[in-house]
């Protein structure tokens, strides 16, 4: 697991490398694709809250969000604690299906 918190002249960004996570199995056992595109939603869905204070740089094999450093290490966290755990991804993916929710993976 490589999720990394940079600060660059002041900019804050969050990465996390995509592939090889606890959680990717039960991502594609719902039938998306573990990328970084599918972890941004997952962060949209599942941190609103922190979701629309930050600018997102996603790409097909890493997550990026850029924001304060306060939101960043507040996903930093949550995010932590869902990419080692299965079971909460499996929770996080079926509460957005039945919200409507589409994943852009």
């Amino acid at each position: 697991m490589t999720i990394n918190l940079y600060d660059s002249d002041g900019e804050h960004s969050l990465t996390l490398d995509a592939g090889g996570l606890a959680a990717d199995a039960a991502v594609a056992a719902a039938g998306h694709e573990p990328n970084g595109y599918f972890w941004e939603g997952l962060v949209r869905f599942a941190w609103p809250d922190i979701a629309e204070r930050l600018d997102f740089d996603s790409e097909a094999g890493m997550f990026c969000a850029v924001g304060s450093l306060i939101d960043l290490e507040r996903l930093k966290t949550a995010v932590e604690s869902v990419i080692t755990s299965p079971e909460a991804v499996r929770d996080i993916i079926a509460r957005a299906e039945i919200s409507g929710f589409e994943f852009d993976d």
